[in-house]
């Protein structure tokens, strides 16, 4: 991960799907001078069933550490149609719209959707602190260069106001749709991209 070009922090993600199920993880590691101010790495799970379409979510958490006073979690109750969100010290339930997910199952939702669905898209996406709606343009046919070679990717650009930090996505339909870069422009003007570096595929 870079903020405004410079190197922050390496990100290592695992995702295994099994017996019906699946379970992610995420691990961001500071590196050089943010290493000196956070110490801990941030890790983020999630856990879920494998549904017809795709990952259905039932728990999702974000922490550094047991003890980490900004940790967040979330609860999917599908059935009830409730989600229940914790965060600074608060509990929130809010109502569960079909097809939510959370910041890390997102990215890996891609996998488990038609080609040709993947015009415009628009899906509910939880961060442990919020619901939010979020709606993106596809652009297929997009060239890029990564640290792996030259893809040719699906790119996603978020629609937002001027006051909203924007998103682009861009996926690598010859890697099963997984994204390969990924832009973050905050409403303060940092930029934050991530680039894949190394990808294993197991069976």
């Amino acid at each position: 991960m870079f903020r405004n070009g410079a190197l922050i922090a390496v990100i290592n993600e695992t995702f295994e799907a099994k017996d019906g199920g699946y379970q992610l993880a995420s691990e961001t590691r500071a590196v050089g001078l943010f290493a000196l101010v956070e110490r801990r790495p941030l890790r983020f799970t999630s856990s879920g069933r494998l549904a017809g379409t795709g990952l259905q979510p039932l728990r999702f958490e974000g922490k550094r550490g047991e003890a980490d006073p900004r940790q967040v979690s979330a609860e999917f109750d599908w059935q009830a149609g409730r989600l229940t969100i914790m965060h600074d010290g608060k509990t929130d339930t809010l109502v569960l719209a079909p097809g939510t997910q959370d910041r890390v199952s997102l990215m890996y939702q891609f996998m488990f959707m038609a080609p040709e669905k993947l015009q415009h898209l628009e899906f509910a996406m939880t961060n442990g602190r919020k619901l939010d709606r979020y709606r993106y343009t596809v652009s297929p046919g997009v060239e890029i260069d990564t640290p792996l070679g030259r893809m040719t990717t699906l790119h996603l650009v978020k629609q937002h106001r001027p006051d909203e930090s924007g998103t682009e996505i861009w996926l690598s339909p010859q890697h099963r749709y997984l994204p390969v870069r990924v832009l973050v422009l905050e409403e303060d003007g940092a930029r934050y991209e991530q680039f894949i570096t190394k990808l294993e595929v197991r069976p």
